[in-house]
């Protein structure tokens, strides 16, 4: 056989094997889910800037899929329904046991801590005043809104109190700025998103103590090629101005890698006892 013809067939044989593949990989769009705290609209709004330049970057596509609720977003990461996602700190530590999700970045700038509200000329003046009370929260595993607080209010002050759950942020402080329930929970970054006739009628009564915060993370279907490609993205993202701005909206303000070790801490606090425990 002429070595030429023997040469042409392996190359388009080679060609034949690996052009599918590689054809596939470029088309597939790429799920990406983010927690619900705020409203759908004001989710996209956010992300969809972020992702259309992450596309930029990285030559994939993504498809932002939203959740109606924090609870609904949980079951969905737990049944893998994401192959990217912003998920709580606790969401990550059960995804990795139920899908094997892994970190991809974090925000190496703050820490996440809850904060619980009321209203600012209201008769809730300590912690103490909320025996027996309702308070608001968006979900029962919002970790800084809901999981640190009540562990942190049964633990710590014994308080008894009747969970009220609203499904966003948003919704936990217009209930406390109505005076519709005693107090609300949620975290410092969405206190501060709320427009001031909100945000205005309420005051801080305590916060919890920090952990690390929300990640990015991917589930194990992701190549490891794809999954460098996304964190490289993000991570030279956050170097510039206008990356930094959309960060920022997040917010993320020093973004960077980041694994399963980091959450360590959180897993020792042992909140699955307060897991659901309570029921919208």
């Amino acid at each position: 056989m002429d070595m030429r013809i023997f040469y042409l067939q392996v190359l388009l044989l080679l060609i034949s094997v690996f052009s599918p593949v590689t054809q596939a990989t470029e088309d597939r769009v790429y799920t990406f889910g983010v927690v619900p705290q705020y409203a759908s609209h004001r989710i996209r709004a956010i992300w969809d800037p972020i992702l259309r330049e992450i596309e930029k970057r990285t030559g994939l596509k993504f498809r932002l899929v939203g959740s109606p609720s924090i609870p609904v977003f949980a079951g969905e990461v737990l049944d893998g329904r994401f192959d990217f996602s912003y998920m709580n700190p606790y969401h990550i530590i059960m995804a990795h046991q139920a899908q094997g999700y892994n970190p991809l970045v974090r925000d190496h700038g703050r820490k996440l801590h809850g904060i619980l509200v009321v209203h600012k000329d209201g008769p809730i003046h300590s912690i103490k005043d909320l025996q027996g009370k309702q308070i608001a929260f968006p979900s029962p595993d919002a970790l800084g809104a809901s999981l640190l607080i009540r562990a942190e209010l049964a633990r710590h002050y014994h308080i008894q109190f009747e969970a009220f759950y609203v499904n966003t942020h948003s919704s936990v402080y217009l209930n406390v700025a109505l005076q519709q329930t005693a107090a609300g929970g949620g975290v410092q970054k969405t206190l501060q998103q709320q427009k001031p006739a909100i945000r205005n009628r309420l005051k801080i009564l305590y916060r919890t103590e920090d952990v690390t915060p929300h990640p990015i993370a991917v589930h194990p279907r992701i190549p490891t090629a794809i999954r460098e490609k996304v964190q490289q993205a993000f991570i030279q993202m956050a170097t510039t101005e206008q990356g930094k701005t959309l960060l920022s909206r997040i917010p993320m303000k020093q973004l960077g890698p980041a694994t399963l070790q980091d959450y360590d801490a959180l897993r020792k606090l042992k909140l699955k006892e307060f897991l659901g425990k309570e029921k919208p």
